[in-house]
């Protein structure tokens, strides 16, 4: 029982890093149909401004208590930021062109890593938390990792944020109506393309935080993470619904718990193929996905 509960909710843990990752992607393709394969540089990038801020570098940051939390927030921040120069410089001037967007953002997915590589070299770097975040607690028998909780409310917190944001504010309807009728908004005089970096930054936003949490749950940061965990942001978009919020949510989930499983009941490693397979089944029961639609 305790092996369960432990794999549950490790499993869980793993689906809201997932999630982190997935919902900005998800988000971005969604509302302005576009395929970010640089995404997951974003998410080194906060990983790495994260972890360089808890080491010390950044005055009233460190790998505890509060200066935790202000390199997460630092790390968040600069996260945000590259989205929106990402978005301003590179993805706004490619709207009409999707074939070079696509080609610039695997650019840019690769040239990252190889900087942070060039930088700060190719090994694996100890990620600094807080020492409260390292422990486990009890539960059903079971001794769960505190941090995994922490990646869970992340998650949870990122989903409701979100969606309050596509449906409950003035710049998610704007975002929303300018994706069916662009000219239609524009002529209202709304400024879409400020709407556009808006949802960019939020996804880099999203994407920065789960790196930076994502050091707690790997203990380490290392330049080719984010490329990894773009991977299996890809297969919970896909397997969510292209562009639906909720979907990936629940597509999260269940490639985090059959991840678990498989990893600890069939041989280490064919967890990857096991959320290969379901992926496979989904898409022939349900070619759109989980959801097949917006958030």
């Amino acid at each position: 029982m305790s092996t369960v509960v432990l794999l549950a909710v490790t499993g869980l843990g793993l689906g809201a890093l997932y999630f982190l990752v997935a919902s900005g992607l998800s988000l971005i393709f969604g509302l302005m149909d576009v395929l970010n394969f640089a995404h997951g540089a974003l998410l080194s990038v906060g990983a790495y401004a994260t972890w360089w801020a808890a080491d010390g570098h950044l005055p009233g940051a460190g790998s505890g208590g509060p200066g935790f939390v202000l390199a997460v927030c630092f790390g968040t921040a600069v996260g945000t930021v590259a989205a929106m120069v990402l978005e301003l410089a590179l993805i706004r001037p490619l709207y009409d062109r999707p074939r070079e967007q696509v080609l610039a953002t695997v650019g840019v997915g690769l040239a990252v890593p190889a900087l942070l590589s060039a930088i700060w070299g190719p090994d694996a770097r100890p990620f600094p938390g807080p020492a409260a975040l390292s422990g486990t607690f009890g539960l059903l028998g079971a001794h769960i990792p505190v941090n995994r909780l922490v990646l869970i409310g992340a998650a949870a917190a990122v989903l409701v944020a979100l969606r309050l944001f596509l449906g409950g504010t003035r710049h998610g309807l704007v975002v929303r109506a300018g994706v069916e009728d662009r000219a239609m908004v524009t002529a209202l005089g709304i400024d879409v393309r400020r709407a556009f970096t808006l949802v960019f930054a939020i996804g880099g936003a999203a994407a920065a935080l789960g790196g930076a949490l994502g050091g707690l749950y790997y203990g380490s940061v290392d330049p080719g993470q984010g490329t990894s965990l773009l991977i299996f942001a890809f297969v919970v978009v896909v397997m969510g619904g292209m562009g639906s919020v909720a979907g990936a949510a629940l597509a999260a989930v269940g490639v985090g718990l059959v991840q678990q499983f498989a990893n600890y009941y069939t041989a280490s490693g064919l967890g990857d193929l096991a959320v290969v397979v379901l992926l496979a089944a989904l898409l022939l029961l349900k070619p759109r996905g989980i959801t097949g639609r917006l958030a």
